[in-house]
């Protein structure tokens, strides 16, 4: 059957026009009925041969057998938004197409990476296809709250001993060079590491003061704790350098780097020293992805109180690197006589094995699909719903085939969301490429 842009346009339309905005600590499921609705509509064969199973509110996990029922693999996405606030040159919701756009909350986070992969899998079952092993597509509906849909699922993966050889989230796409001077005009980025999430608790109180802190500035609790935060911003005491992750997208970039950058890149090790210098002088968000970043985001207490509490939210990249980053924490804590406690909250997950065949794989499928754009692997400073399977996956990746400008990359949880009608159409055939060729 053959099928133009506006096919695939009208169908996503759809989908975009469900105001499935989820909630911090409230659930409407008026909306999310609505799409389920015309997911049935428009995938009747997957609605008809998968199993499908949900978690929490409206999570859900569908699963076709494959050949080999031993192993398996994960398409994902959410089907969750955030309001549509602020003005809009379109209605948030609409669907509206105009040119080559269709706007609306969606249409980039993430409902075209959603309509893709269903699209791709309906096709293929029109086709016949039988996959070679289980395919699941899971679509949270919190996602955007960091909720309890793909956590849920995880406990039932773990509880069912499934383990995957790939799965493929939302996070990179097809987007403009992560640095300049390259001589391709957008890159297929794809996030292969999350960086974690550290909630330190910080306690000064006038009962733990010790009695050598004579100076001024150190006399009440909230005076110490000013000065301990003052310090810690000011001292370089976090670990940088270049990560594994870090060297592989230098590595990538440096085929489609001008002469002088090439020659960096492709010796990235040789000059890590000076780049782990100067990147942050040059992008304080790529100086960020060298090591552990800190804000403190919310203190409280007053000297009536006798009491004044800090929290410092600190995002690692390595483990082993944070380890010694909370040590040093710790010591400057210790000059002010405050208490330190990591919040149970905190998390971590392992980046994944870019060495596996699946990550060559996604690499060979954006290829074909996107010949004019290099796939380079690279570390998401967000976060998805992908990182909590690092448990049951060597080979975590982040990619989302759409291709996106500028401003419809500004334009995520922003005003005015749109997508090219061409790039839903990428999108498909992404996936149709990825499901139709996995060995």
């Amino acid at each position: 059957m053959e099928r133009d842009i506006m096919y695939y346009a009208n169908r996503l339309q759809k989908m975009i026009q469900c105001e499935t905005v989820s909630v911090k600590d409230a659930y409407d499921d008026t909306e999310f009925a609505k799409l389920r609705n015309v997911m049935e509509e428009l995938f009747p064969l997957i609605h008809k041969k998968a199993e499908k199973m949900t978690f929490g509110d409206d999570c859900w996990v569908y699963r076709i057998e494959g050949k080999d029922k031993s192993r398996n693999i994960i398409l994902m996405s959410h089907h969750d938004v955030v309001a549509a606030e602020g003005e809009w040159l379109h209605p948030g919701f609409s669907g509206e197409i105009v040119g080559n756009q269709m706007w609306g909350r969606g249409t980039v986070d993430t409902k075209t990476p959603l309509f893709g992969e269903f699209s791709a899998l309906e096709e293929l079952l029109e086709e016949g296809y039988e996959p070679p092993c289980n395919v699941y597509i899971a679509s949270s509906h919190n996602e955007e709250l960091g909720g309890d849909g793909i956590p849920k699922a995880l406990a039932y993966f773990k509880e069912h001993n499934l383990e995957f050889e790939v799965i493929l989230d939302e996070g990179g796409a097809v987007i403009n060079p992560p640095v300049g001077g390259m001589n391709c005009e957008k890159c297929a980025m794809i996030a292969v590491h999350e960086k974690g999430r550290y909630y330190l608790n910080c306690t000064a109180t006038s009962a733990n003061a010790h009695a050598s802190l004579t100076s001024a500035i150190t006399q009440t609790p909230v005076e110490r704790m000013a000065a301990f935060i003052q310090e810690v911003s000011d001292s370089d005491i976090f670990i940088r350098r270049m990560n594994a992750q870090m060297v592989a997208m230098f590595r990538h970039l440096a085929p489609h780097a001008g002469a002088g950058m090439k020659f960096l890149f492709s010796n990235i090790t040789l000059f890590a020293p000076l780049m782990t210098k100067l990147l942050p002088k040059m992008s304080p968000q790529a100086g960020g992805l060298l090591g552990t970043t800190c804000t403190f985001n919310k203190i409280q207490g007053s000297s009536e109180d006798k009491m004044c509490k800090a929290v410092a939210f600190l995002r690692p990249i390595d483990k082993d690197d944070f380890d010694k980053d909370v040590e040093a924490f710790r010591k400057i804590a210790a000059k002010y006589d405050i208490t330190v406690e990591i919040d149970e909250k905190s998390e971590y997950h392992k980046p994944a094995d870019i060495n596996q065949p699946q990550f060559a794989y996604v690499k060979q499928c954006i290829e074909k699909v996107f010949p004019e754009y290099p796939a380079v692997p690279f570390i998401l400073p967000a976060g998805t719903d992908a990182r909590v399977l690092t448990d049951v996956c060597p080979c975590v990746l982040r990619f989302a085939p759409i291709r996106l400008s500028e401003h419809q990359l500004a334009s995520v949880h922003s005003e005015n969301e749109n997508i090219d009608l061409d790039a839903i159409v990428k999108c498909v055939e992404f996936y149709k490429e990825f499901l139709k060729n996995y060995q």
